[in-house]
Order: structure tokens, then sequence, then C-alpha cells
């Protein structure tokens, strides 16, 4: 089952698991389940071996003004989700975030670093990931990913694709650093760690679901110019001042990906290969809004 299945990421994860020939689909976009009802929660897992929960409120700007309502979903509402998974022995993947870390770090944050968010987002995400561990320290698998960008919805990439054909220059952030990560390549990861929870060779945990290697969003800016057959120095840096957002951003979004060798899988691949490859598949005009 797939909680928030309209989404970029639902969408894709609805695509590669319909096409695995034992695998029974239940896709549920938020009009069909609102998470923070738990008897209706209840209900939908009922039957499902495996849920997948991408429900999330991902307005990171309107949290800040909206902390509650931001947490009945990113927090409480996930503990709905957990708690129908433990009453009918389901296994939880989660779908998580690179800001429930501060940003201050130097180095890839590991899986098991301690949360330090620095907004209300990343505040009401931690509050998920907590309920989970809570509740089901043998078959919740929080799955952290970042920076993402698909076929769907709006999405960095399909901003720069649009940037370029309308702006003779694009200014972008380049003192923000993080894993580029394309939502169909992460789809098919979440695919194998269901599969390997139910086999019982993935153990419960946090995971982190992002591109290998680091970039700013101007290297990626850069690189979507690049692999477009575009003119990259048409991409200029700025510092994120030139940006004021109400929400403060992590700085440094690195993430560590050991937790995937006890799973007997590998990290997902480069960041820049992985761009290369979703540009070939879905095409410039494809990624945009």
């Amino acid at each position: 089952m797939i909680t928030g299945s309209g989404g970029m990421l639902g969408h894709d994860l609805v695509a590669v698991l319909s096409r695995q020939p034992d695998a029974v689909v239940t896709a549920l976009p938020h009009a069909l389940l609102d998470v923070s009802d738990a008897a209706a929660v209840s209900d939908a897992v009922a039957g499902h071996d495996v849920v997948v929960n991408a429900a999330a409120w991902t307005d990171v700007d309107r949290a800040e003004d909206c902390e509650e309502e931001a947490t009945a979903v990113n927090g409480h509402g996930t503990r709905n989700v957990a708690l129908a998974c433990r009453e009918h022995g389901a296994r939880l993947l989660h779908i998580s975030t690179d800001y429930v870390f501060s940003g201050h770090g130097t180095e890839p944050y590991d899986e098991d670093a301690p949360a330090d968010p620095v907004n209300a987002y990343g505040r009401s995400k931690a509050v998920g990931e907590a309920a989970i561990a809570e509740l089901l320290p043998d078959a919740g698998y929080v799955v952290r990913t970042a920076w993402l960008y698909g076929a769907r919805g709006s999405n960095f990439v399909a901003t720069m694709t649009d940037l370029a054909a309308r702006q003779e220059f694009v200014d972008v952030v380049d003192d923000q650093w993080g894993q580029p990560t394309w939502s169909y390549a992460l789809a098919e990861r979440l695919a194998l760690l269901g599969y390997s929870a139910l086999a019982g060779t993935a153990p419960a945990g946090r995971y982190h679901g992002t591109a290998s290697g680091a970039a700013t969003w101007y290297d990626l800016a850069r690189a979507v110019f690049e692999l477009s057959g575009l003119d990259a120095d048409r991409v200029r840096p700025v510092s994120s001042a030139a940006y004021a957002r109400k929400a403060r951003r992590p700085a440094y979004s690195i993430l560590g990906h050991r937790r995937w060798e006890a799973a007997d899988l590998k990290p997902l691949e480069d960041w820049r290969t992985m761009l290369a490859e979703a540009l070939r598949e879905i095409g410039p005009a494809h990624t945009r809004r």
C-alpha cells in the first residue's frame, strides 16, 4: 500500500511496483486517505504486507506559520500509519528528509546521527521518525531523501528547464550542499528494500535514500544546462542571502549510506550519472511543471 501516491515519488512508486508480477498495489492519494484519520488508516492498512508512507506536508516555508498543522500530518499522521502497521503486522517504509539535521555538519551525516532540525518542517518530520522507532523497532524503515526531482510536480530540475527557455541568465545558490536524487531511482530502491524487508534480509531502522556524491544547487543547475546541450555559463552563482526564505535551510545536507550494506544493497549511484539517465528517460520537456 502506498499513501500519498499522487505526488512525484508516489507516482513513481506505483509505476515501479505495478511492473512486479507478484505485487498487488493499493495507491491512496490524499483525496482517498487522510493519514490524520487513525480509523481510516487502520482500515486501509489491513490486508497489506508492506506500506510505503509517502504522505507529507512539504511546504517548508508555510510550516513556519503552521507548525501544528504540519506536525498533524508529518508527525501524528505518521504515528497513525505506524500504529496501523503494528496492529496488522505490516512492514512500514516511511519517507523522511535530510531536514531532520541542522546542516551544520562538515562530513556526511550517519543514519544514526541525532536529529537536530532547524525549522518547523524538520521538527514535524522528526516527530514522525520518533514514532516509528517507538512503535515499529523491528518492522519500521525510515528512508530519508533530499533534493528530489522527477517527471511530475514542481522540482528544481523542472524549474531550471523552464528558466533556460525564458531567461538569458539564471542565478542559483552556491552555498548549500546536497545530493540531487531522481525520484524514479529512489522508487526502484524502495521496491527492493520492501522485498528485502519481507524476506528478512534488511534490518529495520534508518536508511538514506539519496544519490551518491555531493553538489550545490549551482552545480546541479550547470549540469542540467550541460546535459540539455545549453551553455552552462548562463548559470551564475549567488549566496543564499540573495533568496531570503522564511524557513532556514540546512547548508550541508550530505547523507552517508552505510546502512545499505546491512541490507546487501548498494547505495544509489552518483548524482551526475543519475541526472544524465533521468534526462534521457524523461526528457527536458517532461520535467516541466
